[in-house]
């Protein structure tokens, strides 16, 4: 005892500082951690010996169908969101862009393939011409919207647009677990402190009874591994509330549902499912063939109640082959026009499909085990290479203890 006590009076700098630096290990183990989940976005080293990708960017085709499937299956009815929709409000907040897109089709169509009948129609006619085409339009505009939303999943596969929006934008979908799950990964770090602090103080008494050189870079790596586990642990479980006294014990993703719930509902909105994402999966999807055919048969209708409404002789003029030929034309002019002219209706559909509250509201509504998903996978994958990093990282700075002990 008389050893032990000489020696913490003559090394008790290093004996204070012991605990001090276990709660720096816990702290910056926990901080590499957390970035080598997310960062680099692409992989760095030389392959496949060394070198590291963030394991959400790695896994990210795997993590972005996970989140996807929870969106689709739990989160998001997107046929109750397109019902939400007003065919007659969105007609009428595109009603200028519409007419002069109506206007620029219908004499580029007839300039194009018929020249010589739309050159020898008097001004007048022109202008009538295209006002009674004009006229049709919203009507048109109208049947087409409730067309599209009573055959949506013939037409729409949100699934596909997710995983592969998600896949392509690694970014994205870092950002989206990353700002979901910043107050647990700032709860890690902190953990770290706290826990290392509190097995620095065992370190320290255990090297002063043995002095065995192992007993620090050993208490490093497992300040590093356990604390990992530990904080990773405590972010999910308990699940559900349990009471111990006064306390309440809580995973503290679990505790903040209605927060998490609001933030994702809000990216999923901003970032994802916005109204220029679903246009562009509408047109170019893999089911935007029969958004083209249902266009091509919506201008085709109209087409031919334009010719019917005109003179016999000018109907008979154009022939049945010029004129499937310009209900061609204008169903091609009508999908290259539709993604600038409904960028007028932009703000209006987003605020009645209103998204982000119908993410918020279901996720509510999940499960604890639902709701632990959502985060999960992002920290299960190459969940035990961030633990050993963790003990890796705490050995070495622990051996370094030991040469400035020795020395």
């Amino acid at each position: 005892m008389n050893a032990v006590l000489d020696d913490l009076a003559r090394h008790w700098p290093v004996y204070v500082s012991m605990p001090f630096v276990a709660a720096l290990i816990g702290y910056v183990t926990k901080r590499v951690a957390i970035e080598m989940m997310f960062r680099p976005l692409n992989f760095v080293g030389i392959r496949p010996f060394l070198g590291w990708q963030g394991v959400v960017p790695k896994h990210g085709g795997r993590m972005a169908a996970i989140a996807t499937d929870l969106l689709t299956a739990n989160l998001l009815d997107i046929n109750e969101v397109f019902a939400r929709v007003d065919p007659v409000i969105i007609t009428r907040e595109l009603e200028q862009p519409l007419l002069r897109a109506v206007d620029g089709i219908a004499r580029d169509v007839l300039e194009q393939h018929h020249p010589r009948l739309w050159e020898v129609m008097p001004t007048l006619a022109q202008e009538l011409l295209i006002k009674q085409v004009q006229a049709s339009a919203p009507q048109l505009v109208r049947d087409f919207l409730d067309e599209v939303r009573d055959h949506l999943d013939e037409v729409l596969d949100v699934r596909h647009m997710t995983v592969e929006r998600l896949t392509r934008d690694r970014a994205l979908l870092v950002r989206l677990i990353r700002e979901t799950s910043r107050p647990e990964m700032t709860f890690i770090a902190r953990a770290g402190i706290v826990f290392g602090f509190v097995l620095g103080l065992i370190q320290a008494l255990v090297w002063a009874l043995t002095r065995q050189p192992l007993v620090l870079p050993i208490f490093g790596g497992a300040i590093g591994l356990f604390t990992d586990w530990l904080a990773i642990k405590m972010i999910f479980l308990p699940r559900e509330p349990v009471r111990l006294g006064r306390v309440i014990l809580q995973g503290k993703f679990q505790r903040r549902r209605a927060e998490v719930a609001r933030q994702y509902g809000e990216l999923v909105a901003n970032e994802v499912l916005t109204v220029p994402n679903l246009l562009d999966a509408l047109l170019r999807g893999p089911k935007s063939d029969r958004l083209v055919a249902m266009v091509e048969r919506a201008v085709g209708h109209a087409v031919d109640a334009q010719v019917s409404a005109a003179k016999p002789v000018v109907a008979l003029a154009i022939g049945a082959q010029r004129l499937q030929e310009m209900k061609h034309a204008a169903a091609q002019r009508a999908l290259a026009e539709m993604p600038l002219t409904a960028r007028y209706a932009e703000g209006y559909l987003t605020e009645a499909m209103d998204v982000a509250k119908m993410v918020e509201q279901r996720m509510l509504a999940l499960t604890p085990l639902e709701f632990e998903g959502l985060l999960r996978p992002a920290f299960r994958q190459d969940e035990w290479k961030l633990i050993a990093v963790g003990g890796v990282i705490g050995f070495l700075v622990g051996e370094l203890q030991v040469l400035l002990m020795l020395g």
